[in-house]
């Protein structure tokens, strides 16, 4: 028997997992436990698992297809983990609020973080539950919003003047905008697997309501962004070094916050492919 133990942490998200060392693979008692916590708690924290690019996209590939990001550098021997290197890569378009790649048709399910070097303080993550937020509205707005479709759109959180400064970068941001144009989701979304109903735009990639004003889209996604962030919504993670997050992508925000400059933080995300938000 597993000796795998949930532990909650917030009320809205988070738990604590133990018991389990997700740098071995893992047997159908403890994927399915882990499962059923996400699908719970939103995202999930592991402590000191010293876990490499082919563990992590392991542990990732139990629950689905993982995704390779266009603009991010990725481990060369591993693709589908990517590097968020503060030494290499602009990543100030983590410190905003954000759910990842809704620029996509299939936003990603979810994404395996994992800390590999750390700055002496600050860099701190936050996570927002979208389905707390949509639950606390008030029965009027959500008739509004239910059945409405807002904008993602790549270029929100990749403008050319930060990722087009070679013509490498250019080459690489210009065909990546190509690919993805903006597309519209639901404001509102039904988790897949357990019917909740979540908040889905975000300050990150939402650039309007289709179906409103351009001032009406403004105001509401304005009230939006800062209802779904507020704090009895949200949990906020301390980093140490070899832990792991993993949240589910479909009913969350996230925020890396960028605190700690000059000092260097490095952490390897893999993400994995979802399905069509309804």
């Amino acid at each position: 028997m597993s000796s795998l133990t949930v532990t909650p942490i917030s009320t809205a998200l988070g738990a604590l997992i133990s018991g389990v060392d997700i740098t071995q693979p893992l047997n159908p008692e403890e994927r399915d436990a882990i499962e059923q916590a996400l699908l719970k708690h939103s995202v999930l924290f592991f402590r000191d698992q010293a876990i490499n690019p082919q563990q992590q996209a392991r542990f990732a590939a139990n629950f689905g297809d993982l995704h390779i990001h266009p603009i991010y550098p990725n481990v060369p021997e591993q693709p589908e983990v990517l590097i968020l290197d503060t030494a290499v890569t602009d990543v100030r378009d983590n410190a905003v609020w954000h759910t990842d790649v809704t620029f996509l048709p299939t936003p990603a399910l979810g994404a395996v973080l994992s800390a590999k070097l750390l700055p002496a303080f600050g860099g701190d993550t936050l996570w927002a539950s979208g389905i707390a937020a949509y639950e606390a509205l008030s029965e009027p707005l959500k008739r509004l919003l239910d059945g409405l479709t807002a904008t993602h759109d790549f270029t929100k959180s990749f403008p050319l003047e930060r990722f087009g400064n070679t013509a490498e970068d250019f080459a690489r941001w210009d065909e990546t905008r190509k690919k993805n144009p903006p597309l519209s989701h639901p404001v509102v979304r039904t988790h897949p697997v357990s019917g909740r109903k979540s908040l889905f735009v975000s300050d990150g990639f939402t650039t309007r309501i289709n179906e409103l004003e351009p001032a009406e889209s403004e105001a509401i996604l304005k009230l939006l962004f800062a209802h779904a962030t507020r704090p009895e919504f949200t949990i906020r993670w301390r980093w140490q070094e070899n832990d792991v997050a993993f949240w589910d992508n479909r009913v969350t925000q996230h925020y890396a916050v960028d605190d700690y400059r000059p000092q260097r933080r490095v952490m390897h995300r893999a993400t994995i492919l979802g399905d069509v938000p309804f």
